[in-house]
C-alpha cells in the first residue's frame, strides 16, 4: 500500500504505484495461482457450493474483511448496511466465478501468456498499470518503465521477504489483482462471443417500420370489471393452484419467514433528554474558561474528540454554524441540538487558508504501512532525508530523486501528489503545505517517516476554522431502559404459546406488527431494524412455526416477535400465492359473466344496451404504444384493431382485456409517413440485442447452475 495514500483522506489506498507485474518471465505463476485456495479445510467451513466448487468461509471472511478495511482506509463509515452490501459482493463474485469456470473450460476461454503480457506492458495494458506509467506530460506509456517495476518486484515476491516496505504490495498483486484481470479478461472474451452472435436482419427491420407506422381508429364499448362486486366471486384453493401450474415461473420464491412481533419503546424520554441538556449546560462555564480543550472533553466524555486542524469554511457542515463562525475567539455557543447530541461549539482560531494545495514529496519510511513494523531506524532515515535535501539544494533535479529513492508509490510521477483538500493529510503534513507559501520546501517528519516536501501550488483561499466541540448523546436513562426491558421481559414470558401471544396483545392493548419474507442471510428486518441474531433465532433449525422469542434489541426498541409463516425455497403454497393469483382468476370469472350478459355480438349498441354503457371512440391508437389514449394498457384491444378481418365489420367478439371486456369496431386502419435511414436502424437494433445478451447471459447461467446457499449458518 502506498505510505501517502494512507495520509491522504483516511488512507485511500493505491497500489499501482509499485505494480508488481513481470514481464515475459512473470508467466510462471503455477505456484500462487494454480495452487491457490487447494488448501485443506474440513466440511464445517464449507458455507456453499457452485457447480460443484467448494465456498470456503475463511476465504469468502478474508476478503470481506479485506474490502471493509479498504472502505475504512478511504475513510468510507462501515456500518451494519455497508457490512451486508460487502458480505453479498464477496458473495456474488465467488457464485460468477463458480458459474463461469465451468464456462471457460468447456469453451477453452484463456489468457495466453502472450495477451496477458500485453495487459500488463503491451499497448492493451490494464487501466491500472496504464495510468501510473504514463507520461503526464507527453501522455506516453513507458512500458520499459512498467517492465522494470514488475520485474523487480516478481524478485521480492518470489523471494518472500517479507521485512521489505513493498512486499505487501506485491503479495497483493500477484496473488489477487492479477488472477482478478484474468478472470475479468476470460469474462469479456466469453460475452463478446455471445454478443456477437446477435443478427438483425434488414427485413426485420423494415417490417418493424411498417407496423409502427399504422395508425387505427375504433369505435368502443367497455364493461369494467368493477361492475361485477367483488364478494359474489369465490376463488378455490384448488383454482388457485391450477392457476400456479400453468404460470411456474410467476411463483416460484425464495427460503424466507414472517413474524408478528410487539415492540417495547426504549427510547429517551423527555425527561432523559432534559437530563443531557442540562448536564452539557452545567459545563459551558468551565468549557468557556479552560485552556485544555483537548483535556476538558476528554475528561468530560464528548462524543466528538478533539482535533487540532483548521476546516475550511465551505467544508465545514454543521447546525448554527453562521454563528459559530461569528463568535470571537475562544467563546463559547450552545448547546444546540445535533442529531441526537446536545452540543457546545468553542471556536478556538481561525485564519485565511488554501482550500487545496498541490505538492510534491520524497519519503523515506521508518515503518511499513501495513503492519506498522520498523523498516529503518530512525536516525537513519534522518540522515537519509538530509542528503537528499543537500542533493537537491545543490542542483539534484527532484522528480528525478523521487523516482529512485522515494518509499511512497508517487515516485513514478515524481513524487507528484496533485491537489488536495484541507484536513485530508496527517497533521505535520498538511500544517506546512496550507501554513506555507508557495515554493516553501521543508523536511517533515510523520507517524510514517520523513518527507521532503515542495509546496507547488495553492488556490482558492477562504477562512478557515479551529473549532472544539463539546457533545453529549441524548440517551436513556436506566430507568427508561429497564421499565422497556421489563415490560418486554414480562410480555415474552406469558406468552409462549401463539394464543397467549394474541390473547396479551388483546389484554394490554399492545399493537401487533407485521415483517414478511425475511430471508436467511438478511442482518435487517424491513420496517423494524438491524439484528442478525433475531435473524438467525427466525431460522434456526429448531424454531417453527408459532414459536416465541426471548426479547431482543433492536435500535430503541425491545423487541418480542412469534413466526408466523416458513417459506421454502420452490413453487409458493396456494394460500402464499393467493393474493397475487386471486386477482386474475377473479377477473376471468367476472368477464365469462359480462361475456354471457352481452350474448350474440350484432352492433355495438345492442351491446351497449346489454351492458348499460356507452359507445366510445380512439381515433388514434397506434400499433406501437402499449396503451390506448383514455383507456388504458390494453394490449388486446390494440392487437385486435389493426385485424384486417374485422375492418367493415359491424362489431368484434368479446375481448376480456386488464380492466373489462371490450367489443369494438374497426372504422379505419391507416399508415403515417415514418422516413427512417433502415441500416441505422438495424445497427441500433443489433447493438441493443448485443447489450440484452451479455446483460443477461450471467443471470441466465446462474439460474441454471447447481448453487448451494448456506450463509446464514455462517453469517
Amino acid at each position: 500500500m502506498s505510505v501517502i495514500q494512507q495520509i491522504r483522506d483516511k488512507a485511500a489506498w493505491l497500489v499501482f504505484g509499485l505494480i508488481a507485474l513481470s514481464l515475459i518471465g512473470f508467466l510462471a505463476m503455477d505456484a500462487f495461482m494454480g495452487g491457490r485456495g487447494r488448501g485443506m479445510s474440513s466440511n464445517s467451513d464449507i458455507m456453499g457450493n457452485v457447480n460443484g466448487e467448494d465456498i470456503q468461509y475463511p476465504k469468502f471472511q478474508a476478503l470481506v474483511d479485506q474490502m471493509e478495511n479498504q472502505y475504512k482506509a478511504q475513510g468510507y463509515p462501515v456500518n451494519d448496511m455497508m457490512t451486508q452490501n460487502i458480505k453479498n459482493q464477496v458473495w456474488e463474485q465467488f457464485v460468477q466465478d463458480g458459474v463461469m469456470n465451468k464456462i471457460y473450460q468447456k469453451t477453452g476461454i484463456d489468457v495466453s501468456d502472450k495477451e496477458l503480457n500485453d495487459m500488463l506492458v503491451g499497448p492493451n495494458a490494464v487501466p491500472g498499470i496504464k495510468q501510473s506509467f504514463t507520461d503526464k506530460k507527453t501522455g506516453m506509456f513507458d512500458a520499459n518503465a512498467a517492465a522494470s517495476t514488475i520485474n523487480q518486484l516478481r524478485t521480492l515476491y518470489k523471494s518472500n521477504k517479507k521485512t521489505d516496505n513493498n512486499y505487501v504490495n506485491a503479495k497483493r498483486l500477484f496473488e489477487e489483482l492479477i488472477p482478478q484481470w484474468i478472470k475479468d479478461r476470460q469474462k469479456d472474451k466469453y460475452l463478446a462471443m455471445l454478443g456477437n452472435s446477435a443478427y438483425v436482419p434488414k427485413w426485420m427491420i423494415e417490417k418493424t417500420n411498417s407496423d409502427q407506422s399504422q395508425i387505427a381508429a375504433i369505435s368502443y364499448v367497455n364493461t369494467p370489471y368493477s361492475t361485477v362486486a367483488d364478494s359474489t366471486i369465490k376463488i378455490s384453493d384448488d383454482e388457485i393452484l391450477d392457476y400456479i401450474q400453468k404460470h411456474k415461473e410467476q411463483f416460484k420464491q425464495d427460503e424466507s419467514r414472517s413474524i408478528a412481533y410487539v415492540s417495547f419503546n426504549a427510547a429517551p424520554t423527555s425527561n432523559d433528554t432534559a437530563a443531557v441538556l442540562k448536564q452539557i449546560s452545567d459545563l459551558k462555564a468551565e468549557f468557556d474558561t479552560t485552556h485544555n480543550v483537548e483535556n476538558f472533553l476528554a475528561r468530560n466524555g464528548s462524543e466528538l474528540a478533539y482535533s487540532d486542524s483548521y476546516f475550511s469554511k465551505s467544508k465545514i457542515q454543521v447546525p448554527k454554524k453562521d454563528s459559530i463562525f461569528a463568535l470571537a475567539k475562544n467563546a463559547v455557543f450552545g448547546p444546540y441540538l445535533d442529531g441526537s447530541d446536545y452540543v457546545l461549539a468553542k471556536k478556538i482560531d481561525e485564519k485565511t487558508l488554501p482550500d487545496s494545495v498541490r505538492a510534491k514529496h520524497i519519503l523515506v519510511a521508518t515503518v511499513d504501512p501495513q503492519s506498522g513494523q520498523p523498516v529503518l531506524e530512525d536516525s537513519l532515515a534522518k540522515k537519509k532525508i538530509d542528503s537528499i535535501k543537500n542533493l537537491i539544494d545543490k542542483g539534484e533535479n527532484f522528480e528525478a530523486l523521487a523516482a529512485k529513492v522515494s518509499d511512497d508509490g508517487s515516485k513514478t510521477k515524481g513524487g507528484d501528489l496533485g491537489y488536495f483538500a484541507l484536513g485530508t493529510m496527517v497533521k505535520e503534513f498538511n500544517d506546512f503545505c496550507f501554513d506555507g507559501k508557495k515554493g516553501d520546501k521543508k523536511i517533515v517528519k510523520t507517524q510514517f517517516g520523513y518527507h521532503y516536501i515542495e509546496i507547488t501550488d495553492q488556490k482558492n483561499f477562504e477562512p478557515a476554522y479551529k473549532v472544539a466541540y463539546m457533545a453529549k448523546k441524548i440517551e436513556p436513562s436506566n430507568a427508561t431502559d429497564q421499565n422497556a426491558s421489563g415490560l418486554a421481559s414480562q410480555f415474552a414470558g406469558e406468552s409462549r404459546t401463539q394464543s397467549a401471544f394474541e390473547e396479551n396483545i388483546k389484554k394490554n392493548n399492545y399493537q401487533k406488527l407485521l415483517a414478511g419474507d425475511i430471508q436467511p442471510t438478511a442482518n435487517t428486518i424491513q420496517g423494524l431494524g438491524t439484528n442478525r441474531q433475531l435473524v438467525k433465532w427466525v431460522f434456526d433449525d429448531k424454531t417453527s412455526i408459532g414459536d416465541v422469542s426471548e426479547p431482543y434489541t433492536v435500535g430503541d426498541k425491545y423487541v418480542v416477535a412469534i413466526v408466523t409463516e416458513i417459506n421454502q425455497e420452490g413453487t409458493m403454497t396456494a394460500a402464499k400465492a393467493r393474493p397475487l393469483a386471486e386477482p386474475a382468476l377473479r377477473n376471468q370469472k367476472k368477464s365469462e359473466q359480462i361475456i354471457k350478459k352481452i350474448g350474440t355480438v350484432s352492433t355495438l349498441d345492442a351491446v351497449a344496451k346489454a351492458t348499460n354503457q356507452q359507445v366510445l371512440k380512439a381515433d388514434s391508437v397506434l400499433f406501437a404504444a402499449a396503451f390506448i389514449p383514455n383507456v388504458g394498457q390494453e394490449l388486446k384491444v390494440i392487437g385486435a384493431s389493426f385485424n384486417k378481418q374485422l375492418v367493415g365489420k359491424p362489431a368484434s367478439e368479446p375481448i376480456a382485456g386488464n380492466g373489462g371486456v371490450f367489443v369494438i369496431k374497426v372504422e379505419n386502419v391507416s399508415a403515417k409517413s415514418n422516413p427512417v435511414d433502415i441500416e441505422q436502424l438495424r445497427k441500433n437494433e443489433e447493438q441493443q440485442q448485443r447489450s440484452v445478451i451479455t446483460y443477461r447471459a450471467l443471470e441466465s447461467l446462474k439460474k441454471t447452475a447447481k448453487i448451494k446457499d448456506n450463509r446464514a449458518k455462517f453469517l
